[in-house]
C-alpha cells in the first residue's frame, strides 16, 4: 500500500478585477454592504474570448507541475472538479488533457460544486492508495460570473461568486512519509434547491427555450440564510471528524484552509476552533468565492506566501450546493 502526498500546487485567476464599487453601478448595493455581509472587497471575473475554464486550469496546472518538479507526461490520470465546464458535454477533464499534451490518460469530472475539489482529492487519493496510479493531477476551476443575475434581485449571490482555477499534483509515497491522512465526504440532497441552478436541465421538454430564459431559471439561486445555518454546523462536524479519525486535537492544526464561501463563516469556524489568525488562511477578500477552485487557489497562495511548511498539519474543509460537505487532513 502507498499513500498520496501533494507534491505541488498552482493557481490562476483572470486579469479583470471587479471592485464592489463597480458592482454598485450594476445593482443596488455598496462597498460597505458587500463587505459587511461577505467580507469581499474585490474579485476576478473572466474576459469573454480570452479566458476559458480550460486555459485557466492549464495555467494553474503548469504552475503546479513546475513546483512539484513533475513533467506533464508523468501524470497518469486527471480528476477535474467544476460545475461550469466550457462545454455542456463532455466534461472539462478531456479538454485539459488535450491542452497539456497528456496522450490518452483517463480524465474524470466531478460536479460537487463548492465541495468539488475535496471530492476530487479524495477520489485521487483512493486511486493512489490502491496502486492504480502514481501521479494524478487534481483541478478545481470555474467561470461563475457568466451565470449570475446581476440585477437587484440577484445581488445577494452575484456579489459573492468569481472565476479562477487551482491545481494540485498528487504523488504516491511510502506510508511512513507525510501525505494525506484521511478524507471525509458527506451529502444531503434534501436541501438541493436551497443552492442550485435549475436549467438547462435534461428533463425539460425543450432544454432551452425563450420561456425558460425569461423565467430566470438559468441563474444561480441561493437561500443565503439556509446555507449559512447549515454550513457552520457541517463545517465543524467534518473538521472534527478528520481530527478524531487521526487522533489529533484542534490545537495541533498548523493551518486551516476552508472553502471561501463567506468571510463570516470562516471567522465563525476559526472562533469555534479557537485558532489564532496565523493558523487560518482566507483570501475571499480579494478572490471571492470561486466554488471548486477556492481551496486549491488558497493552498497555492498560502504556500507561496510561506504559510505552509514541510511537516505542517493542514486541515481542508468545504461546504456547498447539494448540500455537500467534505474535509481532508494531511501532513504537508
Amino acid at each position: 500500500m502507498k499513500k498520496s502526498r501533494i507534491l505541488g500546487v498552482g493557481h490562476y485567476v483572470p486579469e479583470r478585477t471587479v471592485t464592489n464599487d463597480e458592482l454598485s453601478q450594476l445593482m443596488n448595493t455598496s462597498n460597505e454592504w458587500i463587505i459587511e455581509r461577505t467580507g469581499i472587497e474585490s474579485r476576478n471575473w473572466f474576459t469573454p474570448g480570452v479566458d476559458t475554464v480550460t486555459n485557466m486550469s492549464k495555467k494553474a496546472s503548469e504552475m503546479a507541475l513546475e513546483r512539484a518538479g513533475v513533467k506533464a507526461e508523468e501524470i497518469d490520470f486527471i480528476v477535474f472538479a467544476t460545475i461550469s465546464p466550457d462545454y455542456f458535454m463532455p466534461g472539462n477533464g478531456v479538454l485539459l488533457q488535450h491542452e497539456l499534451g497528456m496522450g490518452t490518460i483517463g480524465a474524470l469530472d466531478v460536479r460537487n460544486a463548492c465541495s468539488g475539489f475535496l471530492y476530487a482529492l479524495s477520489v485521487a487519493d483512493q486511486f493512489i492508495k490502491t496502486g492504480m496510479y502514481k501521479k494524478i493531477l487534481v483541478v478545481g476551476a470555474e467561470i461563475q460570473s457568466s451565470a449570475l443575475d446581476k440585477s437587484d434581485e440577484g445581488r445577494s449571490s452575484s456579489v459573492i461568486f468569481a472565476d479562477g482555477a487551482g491545481a494540485a499534483i498528487l504523488g504516491a509515497v511510502e506510508t511512513d512519509q507525510p501525505g494525506i491522512l484521511s478524507t471525509h465526504l458527506h451529502a444531503q440532497g434534501k436541501y438541493v434547491e436551497e443552492l442550485y441552478c435549475k436549467d438547462p436541465g435534461s428533463s425539460r421538454e425543450v432544454r432551452i427555450s425563450q420561456e425558460l430564459v425569461e423565467s430566470g431559471s438559468f441563474f444561480l439561486k441561493m437561500n443565503g440564510n439556509m446555507v449559512f445555518k447549515h454550513a457552520v454546523v457541517r463545517f465543524m462536524e467534518v473538521i472534527q471528524e478528520a481530527l478524531d479519525t487521526n487522533r489529533y486535537d484542534k490545537s495541533e492544526i498548523d493551518l486551516l484552509v476552508t472553502h471561501q464561501a463567506n468571510l463570516r463563516i470562516s471567522q465563525y469556524i476559526q472562533k469555534q476552533l479557537n485558532l489564532p489568525d496565523k493558523k487560518v488562511f482566507n483570501n475571499i477578500m480579494n478572490k471571492g468565492n470561486t466554488t471548486a477552485a477556492t481551496i486549491p487557489i488558497a493552498l497555492s497562495e498560502a504556500w507561496e506566501q510561506g504559510k505552509i511548511k514541510d511537516g505542517d498539519l493542514i486541515c481542508l474543509a468545504a461546504f456547498g450546493a447539494g448540500f455537500t460537505w467534505a474535509s481532508a487532513l494531511l501532513r504537508w
